[in-house]
Order: structure tokens, then C-alpha cells, then sequence
């Protein structure tokens, strides 16, 4: 494995036509470390991916690993292995064959090239299954071929591309488990791609958060579960309660706000004048039902929808003043209840608007502060 201590992104963009679809990335990985590129699609995370596995020529920017330059070799200079969405594998060839290919495309002796298949058979545990077809394995199996061939010959960085996103709910959950597994034994460097935030905070040692080609977050997985950079990245990071509203009152980092009829305390985040605009942003998990007494961030409301998974319950509720709200609960409800439900003014946060603009709104999400949905 070629050793070194830094891969760093200077300014990486891409344009397409005149569209942008990457913009000034900058960013520096460490040796050993697993960074997330998270986001929506068309955010540009697979684009920062290609540009980074030379697939796709920088239109401005230089990509480094140490002192020495790479964006300017070809990919098979690189050193990198890539693990694909669509497993990429050859169809005519046995587990075995594949996970050697690239070994003996580089013309390693057989003895050398026997040993490392085996070595990268027995990581993915696949010792029963080597002389099998890729068409007679599961797509779990599949996955678990695809990345041995990408970590056998020991690249310096292991790129993977939303490599989870065609399996099973349950196959997505052990294969998660698998990947960290290999990453931290072989001590490998992981770029990973996905627009699930649930596997990038399980995954990542970092998480980068793209949109519309321009970075808006990075930071650990704590960092960004529970204070997000703006309502942008709330959103993506499951704050799915977002309401316009207008600041009231600012009192240090508390914001007093007035949204849909209601009076709301929270936490500042970002620089809010009193009388500006804004989007307050709360997790489901964060209001609670019936909750002790009156608190600031207190309303009444009737349950219209439950679903049940398992030992909680999934609601959506809405206030006597047409505000919807999503909450997770213990408590039993069902559709019709009425309930009064509660908001710890430390998690919910308070965002600047200026960050939105009118085509971002989703309807079913952001309302003004008369109630009115935009």
C-alpha cells in the first residue's frame, strides 16, 4: 500500500456546459480516515468522486497527495481502488478470477498474486463461494467480490460510490458493518459516497455535506446531528419539523420567534437581527407528548396519523393554528387524540431564511409565519 500522509482537494471544480456541478471544493483527508460525501442527488458527490478517481478531468483546481500532484495522471497511476453501485463485475469469471484481475493486470508473480486472493477472500468471507459465478451469488456476496477486488492489490485510497444502494434493507445493514470492519482492520483511507445520512453518521469519521455542488458542511457525525451549519443541512440530517417564522427577540444565543401563531424558543445558530426571518428546525425524536407542565415551546394539537415501528410510534400531528408536526413517541397514540406536546428550546434550533430562497421552499414542509403553506 503506497503510504501517505495527506490527500488534499485545492479549489476542485466541474463544470458541464455551463452548468456547475462541483464548485471550489477544499478539502484535506488524513491517512486512515473514512469522509462521507452526503447529499441529494445531482448535489455533486459522485462528480467530487470521479474527479477525485480521474475518471472525470478537473475544469479548475488540483488534487494532491502530499507534495506530489495527481489530478494530472491517468487513473491507473492513481493507486486508488473503487467499489461501484453496480458491482461492476465480470460475468464469465469465478470469484476467485475476479478478485485477481487487477492483480494480474499489474503482472504480479502468481505466487504473489495466489497469496493476496486468498488473503482478500478470507477478509470478505467468501472462502466457500470462490469458484462460483457472480450470477450465482446473492447481491450481498456480489458486493462483498467487489470490494475485495478493490482492496487486493492495497491502494493508498479506496473510493466507493453509493455501493449499498441496490441491496435489501437488512443486506444494507451488515454490509455497513462489513465495510467499517475492513476499513479499520486493513487501516485503509475511504472516500463514500451516499444520500443516506443514516449510513454516513454510521460509517464516516467525517461527513461532507454537498449541495448544489458547493460544500455547506463538514464535521463529525455528532457535529452535524446535532448542530447543523444551516436549515439546509438540518433538513438532510432528519430535522424533519421546519417552519418559517420571525425573530421576536434575541437574548445571547436564545431567539425568541413568532411562527404560525406561536411563540418559540430556541438556539441561535448563525447571526439573527431581531425582526429578521428565519427557519426554525426541530427532530421528531425531539418533541415530546403530554410533556411536563407548561414550557416555552408548548402547543396543543390533534394527532392524524400514527405509524408503528416497533417500540415507538411515528405521528404526524397538527396545531389548532394548521402547524403539522412530526414527532416519534413511546407513549401510545392514535389518529384524533388530543395532545399537547413540548420542545426543548436546546433542540430547536433557529436558522437565518437568508440562506433560502422561494424555489427551495418544500410545500409540505416550510409555512410562513401566518400558517399559510409556501
Amino acid at each position: 500500500m503506497s503510504a501517505f500522509s495527506q490527500l488534499r482537494l485545492d479549489g476542485v471544480s466541474r463544470r458541464f456546459g455551463g452548468q456547475d456541478a462541483l464548485t471550489e471544493l477544499d478539502l484535506t483527508i488524513e491517512a486512515g480516515e473514512f469522509i462521507a460525501l452526503l447529499g441529494p442527488s445531482g448535489c455533486g458527490k459522485s462528480t467530487a468522486l470521479n474527479c477525485l478517481a480521474g475518471l472525470l478531468p478537473l475544469t479548475q483546481g488540483s488534487i494532491w497527495q502530499d507534495e506530489r500532484r495527481i489530478d494530472t495522471l491517468p487513473p491507473e497511476r492513481r493507486d486508488f481502488g473503487m467499489v461501484f453501485q453496480s458491482y461492476a463485475l465480470f460475468p464469465h469469471l469465478t470469484v476467485r478470477a475476479n478478485i485477481a484481475f487487477g492483480l494480474r493486470m499489474r503482472r504480479l508473480p502468481k505466487e504473489e498474486t495466489r497469496r493476496r486472493t486468498e488473503e482478500a477472500v478470507r477478509l470478505v468471507r467468501l472462502e466457500d463461494h470462490v469458484d462460483k459465478l457472480p450470477g450465482q451469488l446473492s447481491g450481498g456476496q456480489q458486493q462483498r467480490v467487489a470490494i475485495a477486488r478493490a482492496v487486493v492489490f492495497e491502494p493508498s485510497l479506496v473510493l466507493m460510490d453509493e455501493p449499498l444502494s441496490n441491496l435489501d434493507a437488512k443486506l444494507r445493514l451488515e454490509m455497513r458493518t462489513e465495510i467499517r470492519r475492513l476499513h479499520q482492520s486493513l487501516g485503509l483511507t475511504t472516500v463514500y459516497v451516499t444520500h443516506d445520512q443514516e449510513e454516513a453518521l454510521s460509517l464516516a469519521d467525517r461527513l461532507v455535506v454537498l449541495r448544489e455542488g458547493r460544500v455547506q458542511q463538514i464535521g463529525s457525525p455528532r457535529e452535524l446531528h446535532t448542530r447543523p451549519a444551516n436549515w439546509h443541512v438540518a433538513d438532510f440530517m432528519g430535522y424533519r419539523n421546519l417552519w418559517r417564522g420571525r425573530v421576536e427577540q434575541v437574548d445571547g444565543t436564545r431567539a425568541t420567534v413568532e411562527s404560525s401563531g406561536h411563540r418559540l424558543l430556541g438556539e441561535v445558530i448563525g447571526d439573527l437581527p431581531a425582526r429578521s426571518d428565519v427557519v426554525v428546525a426541530v427532530r421528531p425524536e425531539d418533541v415530546r407528548v403530554d410533556g411536563p407542565g407548561e414550557t416555552p415551546n408548548t402547543m396543543s394539537a390533534a394527532i392524524e396519523v400514527v405509524e408503528y415501528q416497533g417500540r415507538e410510534l411515528a405521528a404526524e400531528a397538527r396545531t389548532d393554528t394548521g402547524q403539522l408536526l412530526h414527532l416519534r413517541t413511546e407513549q401510545r397514540v392514535a389518529p384524533g387524540d388530543q395532545v399537547k406536546l413540548s420542545m426543548d428550546p436546546q433542540r430547536l434550533l433557529v436558522f437565518p431564511a437568508d440562506a433560502t430562497r422561494e424555489t427551495d421552499a418544500r410545500p409540505d414542509r416550510l409555512a410562513d409565519t401566518s400558517g399559510a403553506t409556501r
